[in-house]
């Protein structure tokens, strides 16, 4: 057992291990504190199979690792002869099954080493850009010691070709460093006539403990059986991953006998499998495949998160985001001008959260105009317009499972160079649907004065025009229909009812009736008038000077 923190609960895992009859060599790292040492070693003294070996100053990926397994493998062999199997194990290990279902599955493997042997050119998990190289180039320092140096020594190495002979008859494997080796085989690697030879080469190959032992047991093993008995469990990035207390049932229901790495506060975990238990010897197989399936998912969503989610543990890289938003929702352009009560009407038929102007200039205007909305957002237009995106994204995120529709248009907040409806263009959880010119609407029912009312309809225009070619781009995702006010009001029934089965794809209901529009018995003329005034409405169509209403046989049944 290497231990070099957290000598408590080492100590209790030995005492496991000691009431199986099984003997104990542990190694403490040199940097241990003398007195934290020699309270160590009082607390097990009572332990007659149990022995400390002689200390090395160890150091993550250099040869003192492996310095450190050959004491004490070396003093194992030495003092107790009767000694058939030897486990390596870190003071983080815990056991998870009696050691008396490890000795018996031994048994049935009598002349297997098992130990994680696999050849450096096969292999395809090697992390940090080191594969062939940690064995062709010098590792004079570690890497953890001084990086900068480190890696100037490679690259230095790399300019001048430099290419290191491997001893004649070796094969560079790698794998775990914690393995189960017989007798026979750990014996014949220490006391190998080319063990010096050996040793020159590795003290300079990288991280040696994950290949000393893995390459030499192709030398003089019978039967390798390459994978580690001790369960571990990697990330994306090569580090391990380390088990909590809520990680109980998922190493139960592995089945295997030990497991690596273990935190020193889980209480729960120590209790429970450092507890003797009653009844006979378990024959099962270690079935770490049972639990992958959830590891990989950890693992993915690491790397990818969760759709929509934004968090200062995860601002994602922009068109990184594994998904802009959480959910479906769909975006309205139009529609509460050209229909009374648009917002209610399609809360009613839609079941869905309709809100108004998310982005009006003077305030958010949330269904049921709300203050206070879920999630904490509030309706001041200052906080949402410091990052209209952050505010549209969190509320999605905290409305999951409701679909949420507002309305947006060219009198909104539009954010610096449209970045908001880019964003949502780009979203392919986005529906926007856009009645094009009917901004018109609340101008000619306004009854200002009409040089000021020109001068807001050229000013809307020219945003819509831009919000228009930013729809139309070819890189948007989100979907996109658009109608012209002329083109939508020659039968309204039609796109109503299209929207309606995009958002509520599954209901039952039918569009009864459709909502009430807002009188333009005059709205011919206001274009026209303002042609005459010297601005050019285009964005409406080619929209009559007396327009008829909706024909009726076009109404939804």
């Amino acid at each position: 057992m290497l231990v070099h923190t957290a000598l408590d609960r080492a100590a209790q895992v030995a005492r496991f291990v000691a009431a199986s009859g099984s003997p104990i060599v542990i190694h403490v790292d040199a940097r241990v504190s003398a007195t934290d040492h020699a309270a160590f070693k009082t607390a097990l003294s009572d332990l007659p199979d149990l022995r400390f070996a002689r200390r090395h100053r160890c150091e993550w990926g250099t040869w003192s690792l492996v310095a450190a397994m050959q004491s004490a493998a070396r003093q194992m062999l030495d003092e107790f002869p009767k000694v058939e199997r030897v486990y390596s194990m870190s003071g983080a290990c815990l056991p998870l099954r009696p050691i008396a279902d490890l000795e018996a599955w031994l048994r049935r493997h009598p002349d297997s080493d098992f130990i994680e042997s696999v050849n450096v050119a096969d292999v395809n998990w090697t992390k940090g850009g080191l594969s062939d190289e940690r064995f062709t180039l010098h590792f004079p320092i570690g890497f953890k010691r001084n990086k900068w140096l480190f890696d100037r020594l490679v690259d230095a190495q790399r300019l001048m070709r430099v290419k290191r002979e491997l001893p004649d008859g070796l094969t560079p494997h790698i794998g775990s460093q914690w393995w189960c080796l017989t007798r026979q085989t750990l014996d014949a690697i220490l006391r190998d006539p080319m063990t010096p030879h050996y040793e020159r080469y590795f003290k300079r190959v990288w991280i040696p403990d994950e290949s000393y032992f893995q390459t030499l047991v192709r030398l003089h093993a019978r039967r390798i059986e390459s994978r580690s008995p001790t369960l571990g469990k990697f990330d994306h990035q090569g580090r391990p991953h380390v088990f909590y207390d809520d990680h109980l049932q998922l190493l139960r229901r592995s089945e295997c006998f030990m497991a690596r790495k273990v935190w020193h506060g889980a209480d729960r975990l120590y209790e429970h499998f450092l507890t003797p238990r009653e009844g006979g010897v378990s024959g099962a197989e270690p079935q770490p495949s049972r639990i992958d399936r959830h590891f990989a998912r950890a693992t993915l969503q690491r790397i990818r998160g969760r759709a929509g989610l934004y968090m200062a543990s995860r601002f994602p890289v922009k068109n990184r985001e594994n998904g802009k938003t959480a959910e479906p929702y769909s975006v309205f352009q139009g529609f509460t001008e050209v229909f009374q009560d648009f917002e209610g009407w399609l809360a009613a038929v839609a079941s869905c959260r309709v809100h108004g102007h998310l982005f009006a200039p003077h305030k958010a205007e949330f269904a049921g105009r709300e203050k206070i909305f879920t999630g904490g957002l509030s309706d001041n237009a200052t906080l949402r317009d410091y990052n209209p995106r952050a505010f549209l994204t969190n509320l999605l995120w905290s409305t999951r499972g409701e679909r949420q529709c507002f309305q947006f248009g060219p009198a909104d907040t539009q954010g610096h160079r449209f970045d908001l409806l880019s964003f949502m263009a780009s979203d392919s959880n986005a529906q926007i649907s856009v009645i094009s010119g009917a901004w018109a609407v609340p101008l000619y029912l306004s009854g200002k004065d009409s040089t000021e009312v020109r001068r807001e309809a050229a000013r809307l225009q020219r945003i819509e025009t831009r919000m228009l070619e930013i729809l139309q781009s070819p890189d948007v995702r989100a979907r996109i229909r658009i109608w012209t006010m002329a083109e939508f009001l020659e039968n309204p029934a039609e796109p109503l009812h299209l929207l309606f089965d995009e958002i509520a794809p599954h209901s039952q209901a039918r569009l009864l009736r459709l909502p009430d529009l807002v009188d333009l018995g005059g709205f011919g003329t206001f274009l026209q008038e303002l042609r005459n005034q010297g601005m050019q409405p285009v964005l409406m169509g080619d929209f009559p000077l007396n327009p008829t209403s909706p024909d009726p046989s076009h109404r939804m049944k």
